[in-house]
């Protein structure tokens, strides 16, 4: 086992002992929502259930989309962890294609390469659905995440979004619902 084998074997056990989700192959590219409206999208969106991934580990995570300037979309991030307090990360979302506006690239750490985050469907009103995902070589890790406009979805509305994600290869069963009760939530 050559040096490369043995580096790519330690990255994917770190990276599976953070519960990411690591797929065969390359990234998928699937459709995005049409003639998206970046305005339209602005405001807080819910986490109802999305992939597990190292970097959000609490519970009631919301995502507020506000107009920085021309173009550029604020990104607020926001969770509750177990121990109580609130965690949060901001940064900015553009989208590098004016042709594809709804494939846009979030960048949170100045100097860090900005990673994708596509809207593959919303209706603005209640749902969106987001995919996003880094090339491993041989190797893929997808991120996913299932938004609402409040802390519950529509069964019909979730199972549609889930088969959307499972047609483009997505490992639907390891997606985690986000605990949004109010109660819990109040700290928020």
């Amino acid at each position: 086992m050559n040096a490369l084998h043995v580096i790519a074997l330690a990255l994917l056990s770190v990276m599976a002992a953070q519960a990411q989700v690591i797929m065969p192959g390359r990234c998928p590219q699937p459709a995005v929502q049409e003639d998206f409206d970046a305005a339209r999208y602005l405001g807080t969106w819910f986490d109802i259930v999305k992939l597990p991934h190292s970097f959000q580990k609490g519970e009631c995570s919301t995502a507020t989309y506000t107009l920085q300037s021309p173009g550029v979309v604020g990104v607020l991030n926001r969770e509750l962890l177990a121990d109580g307090t609130i965690n949060s990360i901001s940064g900015s979302a553009t989208a590098k294609d004016p042709s594809e506006p709804a494939k846009l690239a979030v960048s949170f750490f100045e100097g860090a390469p900005p990673a994708p985050y596509w809207v593959l469907d919303t209706d603005y009103n209640s749902y969106s659905l987001v995919y996003s995902c880094t090339d491993l070589g041989v190797l893929h890790m997808d991120f996913v995440w299932i938004m609402g406009r409040e802390p519950t979805m529509s069964p019909l509305t979730l199972a549609r979004l889930t088969s959307k994600l499972a047609s483009i290869g997505v490992n639907v069963t390891k997606l985690v619902p986000t605990v949004q009760d109010e109660e819990y939530c109040s700290a928020m």
